[in-house]
């Protein structure tokens, strides 16, 4: 989750989703959506040669109904978006926060736009990489609480 569901958030979607493929399924989304991905993003894909199409923006109301996909774990990235109260998401998923820069917040040209999603998807492949290199389906709550703030500490946090 982040603050506009534009930027950060959908990278984050689409790298655990790749990454994860067959043992994860990740959604991004939040309270006020900006109802579109953000356009650094989409460049940052197709230089990677990542299929965008699906990509939205959308709010985490989504995920609050009894028919939802089950949330196991809720991660929100912006600095904003630690202080907000998440909705209450069926099943008491854990939550994490690691915070970082908002590429979407990047004013200038577009070499600076794209800087900053290139760096910001570099920190994500870090976090999510070192989600995934744990045991999560065996780990205790408390276990996997603590792991998950050791990789919020990881480069790139604020």
């Amino acid at each position: 989750m982040c603050a506009g569901n534009s930027a950060h958030s959908i990278l984050g979607e689409v790298i655990l989703n790749i990454t994860g493929a067959g043992r994860d399924a990740a959604f991004s989304a939040k309270s006020k959506p900006k109802g579109a991905v953000h356009p650094g993003a989409l460049r940052l894909l197709a230089r990677r040669g990542i299929d965008s199409a699906g990509l939205h923006s959308r709010s985490w109301d989504v995920f609050t109904s009894p028919d939802a996909p089950p949330i196991d774990l809720v991660i929100t990235l912006c600095v904003s978006a630690a202080g907000e109260t998440c909705p209450v998401f069926p099943g008491n998923p854990l939550r994490a926060h690691w915070g970082m820069p908002d590429p979407a917040a990047v004013n200038g040209d577009g070499a600076a736009v794209d800087t900053a999603f290139a760096q910001t998807r570099a920190w994500l492949d870090i976090r999510i990489g070192a989600l995934l290199d744990l045991p999560f389906e065996m780990m205790e709550r408390a276990a996997l609480l603590a792991r998950l703030a050791a990789i919020r500490q990881m480069e790139g946090a604020v």
